[in-house]
């Protein structure tokens, strides 16, 4: 009964829009009900569309019009309805790499350009609706900064943070701002996944001198994830040039990462160079009162009305992850809707079990970690910060590190400087050092295994 009410709620409205290039377009009846199916079924979706049409496949929400007259095209299982029904696009600059809510377009601006382009970015990433706090009010505002004065101020962008933090958010407000004002710029926003996958397709087919055309006469560039350029050295030597070409037409880029450039290992020094060369700003995870903005924001924005003490239950449980952060905060809402029951803490703890179980491991301190190795491995606790070096202490030090590595937010560097002021290298070192190690040595990876369990527990 349960299962049939789910899906008459949430999935039997959803028709299919249009497939552009890669990216399949649901619409859906609300932003409620987008928030929820990309929280909760948008790995199902991408999964069992890209099954179907043999390739893979992005899916992409967009809000139904109440007031406009729709065609709804039935979702099908059948690969050719599909392919007929959906037809493709020409892909331009734009990208919508995974779960990011973007579009494509052509290279060159045409009489359309600007009506399509309304629609490359999800409507609800704007500066509008980016809460501000102490940890992002730097970012935010080298943001708008860009966007106000694209290609002047702050070019190269380099935003930098862990997952969740509102990288994608801003990218995109920088790409709304800028259509806004500028209607006939020409913005490039794709996945660095996405620019490695096209820079091969070009080269497979000879299509080089369009590739470096269609990202090489660009207005903005913007680019998510850019630390998957590490190891790639022909991909790299590419963007590399892509970079100049933009940076020397006075051209904006903006890029995000999850670590600082100097961390990306397998990035060549003169790339990294060039993303130091204007404003580098990171995204830290919010204070509690930033957290209770975003979720009364929230909150607001999807009609919902939640009693005080849940939300600061939320806003305290969940500290590091604004897109855990908001999921919970819909899933509990959702279980509202459904249900017609009144919420009490005790539902909402085991409504957010597996959430607040994933929130648990990443609030472990480096010090924790030490300690319990520490004991462990029957060593001194001034042993993680020394610099003796016997076996019996360097490899229960690495192991330390490993699982900082692992079960926290924290950068390379800060770890390092949390055991003795090593170096962020010392610390990719003792990373690999310990798996290859649980690779080949069963007695390793118990003892990993244990002690992170002890650690999440």
């Amino acid at each position: 009964m349960l299962k049939t009410e789910l899906y008459n709620l949430w999935f039997a409205p959803v028709t299919a829009r249009c497939l552009e290039g890669d990216t399949l377009t649901l619409e859906v009846a609300d932003e409620f009900c987008e928030v929820w199916l990309k929280d909760n079924y948008l790995d199902v979706l991408r999964s069992v569309v890209s099954r179907v049409a043999i390739r893979p496949i992005q899916v992409n929400f967009a809000v139904r019009a109440s007031d406009a007259a729709t065609t709804p095209v039935p979702l099908s299982t059948d690969r050719a309805s599909l392919s007929e029904s959906l037809p493709a696009t020409q892909s331009g600059p734009v990208d919508r790499g995974a779960e990011r809510s973007a579009g494509n377009r052509a290279a060159a601006p045409s009489s359309e350009a600007p009506r399509r382009q309304e629609g490359l970015f999800n409507p609800n990433n704007t500066f509008d609706t980016f809460v501000v706090g102490s940890n992002n009010h730097h970012a935010h505002a080298a943001c708008m900064g860009v966007a106000q004065k694209p290609g002047h101020t702050y070019n190269p962008l380099f935003l930098f943070g862990g997952v969740g933090l509102g990288k994608t958010h801003l990218l995109q407000a920088i790409g709304h701002h800028v259509l806004a004002h500028k209607k006939n710029a020409r913005i490039g926003y794709l996945s660095c996944e996405r620019f490695t996958n096209e820079f091969i397709e070009a080269l497979q087919n000879s299509q080089l001198t369009k590739f470096r055309k269609k990202h090489r006469e660009l207005d903005v560039l913007l680019i998510d994830d850019i630390q998957f350029l590490q190891g790639k050295e022909r991909i790299q030597e590419e963007f590399f040039h892509t970079f100049n070409a933009l940076h020397d037409a006075h051209k904006q880029i903006v890029l995000t990462c999850d670590r600082p450039a100097n961390e990306i290992q397998g990035l060549e020094q003169r790339l990294i160079s060039r993303f130091e060369w204007g404003m580098t700003a990171d995204l830290k995870a919010p204070d509690v009162e930033t957290r209770l903005a975003i979720l009364k924001k929230k909150a607001a924005a999807l009609g919902v009305n939640l009693p005080e003490e849940i939300i600061l239950f939320l806003a305290n449980r969940i500290r590091t992850n604004i897109r855990r952060l908001e999921g919970a905060l819909v899933r509990v809402a959702a279980y509202a809707q459904i249900s017609g029951k009144s919420l009490d803490l005790e539902t909402v703890e085991t409504l957010l079990r597996e959430i607040l179980q994933e929130e648990g491991k990443v609030a472990i301190s480096v010090g924790e970690i030490q300690k319990r190795v520490a004991d462990y491995f029957d060593i001194r606790l001034a042993d993680m910060t020394s610099k003796r070096r016997p076996e019996n202490i360097a490899f229960p030090r690495q192991i330390a590190m490993y699982l900082a590595r692992q079960l926290t937010e924290h950068s390379l560097s800060a770890i390092g400087e949390s055991f003795g002021g090593r170096d962020h290298g010392t610390v990719l070192h003792a990373c690999r050092q310990v798996r290859d190690r649980m690779e080949v040595e069963a007695k390793v990876r118990q003892d990993v295994g244990y002690l992170e369990k002890q650690l999440t527990r």
